[in-house]
Parts: C-alpha cells; sequence; structure tokens
C-alpha cells in the first residue's frame, strides 16, 4: 500500500522505479559515470572517494536536496555513497560530516550533508558524531569563483569542539559535493592540529574543474 501511495523514484531522473530497482532505475546506472578515484590530491585530505561527476542530473538531484528543501533526496543519495564507501574499503574510527553554520541551518531548516551522514551511518552500522562546529557565517563559496578567495573565505571558520576525542582516530568526512577542495581542506586541517590521525573524503559529487562552483 506505502508503495501505491508513495512510489519510489530514481534519485537523479525522478522515474518510478521498477520492483526489481532500488535508487536508481536502470537506465541511470547504465548512464550516470562513475567518478571513479580523483586524480586531484587535495591538502590535508588522505583521500576523497566519490560518487559522480557535479553535472546533469546529479546536479540537479543535490539542488534539490540543498536548496529546494527535497529532503527525500538523502536517503537514496546517501544509500549509494554508503555502497561506495563500502565498496572501496574505507577505513575509519569515526563518521562525521561537514557543518553549515547556525544562521544557514535556522534559514534551511536542516543540514543536508548531516542528512546524507545519518543515512550513510545507517547502511554501514556507524554512529554519526559532529567532531566540527562552524562558528561564523561566511560567504557562500559559490559566490566566489577563485582557488585564493575560497581558501580565505573558509579560513578559521571551523572548530574541533573535543579534541580529545579525535585525537588518534581516523575520521570520515560526508560532504554533498567537493569543487576546489577548499571547504573539506580547511576542515581537515582542524581535525589534524586537534589530532586526528587522517581524514577522509566522502562526496557524492565532484566537481570536474574548479569553475563548477559548489
Amino acid at each position: 500500500m506505502m508503495r501505491l501511495l508513495y512510489p519510489p523514484k530514481c534519485a537523479l531522473c525522478d522515474r518510478v522505479l521498477e520492483r526489481e530497482e532500488l535508487d536508481l532505475c536502470a537506465q541511470c546506472r547504465i548512464n550516470q559515470p562513475d567518478a571513479g578515484d580523483p586524480r586531484t590530491r587535495y591538502p590535508h585530505l588522505a583521500k576523497v572517494i566519490c560518487l559522480w561527476y557535479y553535472k546533469e542530473r546529479v546536479r540537479l538531484a543535490i539542488h534539490g536536496l540543498k536548496f529546494h528543501r527535497n529532503t527525500g533526496k538523502a536517503a537514496p543519495l546517501g544509500r549509494l555513497l554508503a555502497a561506495k564507501l563500502d565498496t572501496e574499503g574505507a577505513e575509519f574510527d569515526v563518521l562525521s560530516y561537514v557543518p553549515i553554520s547556525t544562521p544557514r541551518l535556522l534559514q534551511r531548516s536542516y543540514d543536508q550533508s548531516r542528512l546524507l551522514t545519518r543515512r550513510v551511518g545507517k547502511e554501514l552500522g556507524r554512529p554519526v558524531k559532529r567532531v566540527l562546529v562552524k562558528t561564523r557565517h561566511n560567504r557562500q563559496q559559490s559566490l566566489l569563483t577563485k582557488i585564493s578567495e575560497r581558501k580565505a573565505n573558509v579560513s578559521g571558520v571551523y572548530r574541533c569542539p573535543d579534541p580529545a576525542f579525535v585525537r588518534g582516530k581516523r575520521i570520515l568526512l560526508i560532504d554533498d559535493i567537493l569543487t576546489t577542495g577548499a571547504t573539506a581542506g580547511e576542515c581537515a586541517r582542524v581535525l589534524l592540529e586537534a589530532g586526528a590521525k587522517e581524514v577522509i573524503l566522502g562526496v557524492v559529487a565532484i566537481a570536474q574543474n574548479s569553475k563548477n562552483c559548489r
């Protein structure tokens, strides 16, 4: 009955799924290229694991989750990301996420990265722990085009409230998009300075070049 009232849809194209399909329709599974192993190495991040490139249907799906209150996207995207992390053999001690600022949380009423992380944690059987807080409401990264501007914009905006908890641990951070790596790199830097052993990043999408703004 629930399936008839609320039929599950493809996370990318919103087509109603067949009974044998989960999260993605057969066409999107075939036509959506895997992002593979990013060739770029990002400062302070030991590894980046991502699902897709940030374009076309992937971009629309993330925008729906992030800007248009389509929180239903978090479950399928989180499940798919969890499967990718499991396939890649991601080893970590703590599962967490890149947080948004309090003003943005109040405006949006939810943190899309936290929603994704909760689903990832559910799929992997791991609890979610907040290891970072955002202390300043900075400009949106999408408004900035230069890498230097993006790095300056996030410098000093994150804090690790419990260094003793992260000390010596491998941290897996979840986020929706990776573009230049400025945000994730700053988060990783803060955690490493707090004593974390290493930080890896799991994201739904990665930009093919720095012009694809977050």
